[in-house]
This record gives C-alpha cells, structure tokens and sequence, in this order.
C-alpha cells in the first residue's frame, strides 16, 4: 500500500470516528422513517469496498497508475470534502442524524453549506470518495464508490420527500426551488421528484 492510500484510508478512520463521537450530542428522534435501510443495504458493502484491501486478484489490479505526486494530491483534494461535509454537520447542530428522522424542535436549515446544496454532508463525502477511487484505482474502489454514490442519491430523495411531509411541502419547496440538490450552482428541482 502506497503512503498516500494509507493517508487516504486513515483520513476516513478519522472523519468516521469523529462522526460517531459527534453523535452522542444530538436531539432526541421525534420520528424515524423506516426508508433508511434502503440506503443503509448500499452504503456498507460500498464502503467495505472502496475501503477494503482486497486480495490478491483481478478486483486488486490497478486499472490506472497515478504517479505519487498526483496520488498525494489526491490526498489533499480528499480533505476538503471531509471539511465541508463537517461543516455541514456543525450547521445542523443537534438535528442532524445518520439516519431519515424528525428531531425535537426540527426545522428547515437553508444556512452555510446548505445555502449551496440541499446534502452537503452528501456532497463533501462524495467528493472524497471520488478522491479515494481515484487514488486507489481499483476495480473493487470503483464498485464501492458507485455504490456509495448511488445510496446517498437514493437516501437524498427519500429525507426529502420525509422532510417535506415532516416539515411542511411548501417550505420545503420553496427550499428546493432555491438551492440544487447536490452540485453547488447546480440544477434545482422544484417538485419533489
């Protein structure tokens, strides 16, 4: 393993170390959706995978050779995602949860990063997961990546519909009329999909 993948991979212990010590200081659930192990089934094996240190094997062959300079730089460009998606985090307070719930006293945060995208938790981790799977450059990064991507897309829309029933249809679309939805100055919707 090369010095910049490990520098990767110890970046995601941390970040996910500092997500569960974070947790223990939020509101108390008013209500949960039950939605969320829909994403949950596509989020652990993608980052059992884009994590893993597979053997040996056609899943571990590199499908490209970055040079270690550029392997380093992925390594720096990996750490603003963790940044903003902490940023993200902190906006929210005591409201954020890893899974789709109603938190007492829970209400529409359009402030900070969710000024610039609906997810920015979602936004930060996909760009550092797109960092990693550049980094790593295996077939079983690219899998686990892509199926990361494709569960906080799916667990994206499944908060939204949650949140605009929760919340309240008109504010919430009026939110989403304003801000896109995961790449800042990106396109908005203004119906819930």
């Amino acid at each position: 393993m090369t010095g910049y993948v490990l520098g990767i991979e110890l970046s995601w212990a941390a970040w996910y170390a500092s997500w569960i010590v974070a947790a223990w200081f939020t509101a108390p659930v008013v209500k949960r959706s039950p939605a969320t192990v829909v994403a949950y089934v596509l989020e652990l094996p993608g980052f059992f995978l884009l994590l893993a240190v597979a053997p040996r094997g056609m899943l571990n062959l590199p499908l490209w050779q970055p040079s270690a300079t550029l392997g380093w730089v992925l390594f720096v460009l990996n750490l603003p995602g963790f940044a903003f998606a902490w940023w993200a985090r902190w906006t929210l307070g005591r409201l954020w949860s890893g899974t789709i719930t109603r938190k007492e006293d829970h209400h529409l945060v359009d402030s900070g990063p969710y000024g610039l995208v609906r997810h920015p938790i979602y936004t930060g981790l996909m760009a550092s997961v797109a960092a990693t799977v550049a980094a790593k450059a295996t077939p079983i990064a690219v899998m686990g990546g892509l199926l990361l991507v494709i569960g906080w897309t799916i667990k994206a829309r499944l908060e939204e519909r949650f949140l605009a029933t929760e919340l309240g249809a008109s504010a919430y679309e009026a939110y989403r009329a304003r801000v896109p939805m995961l790449i800042p100055f990106g396109t908005r919707s203004g119906t819930m999909p």
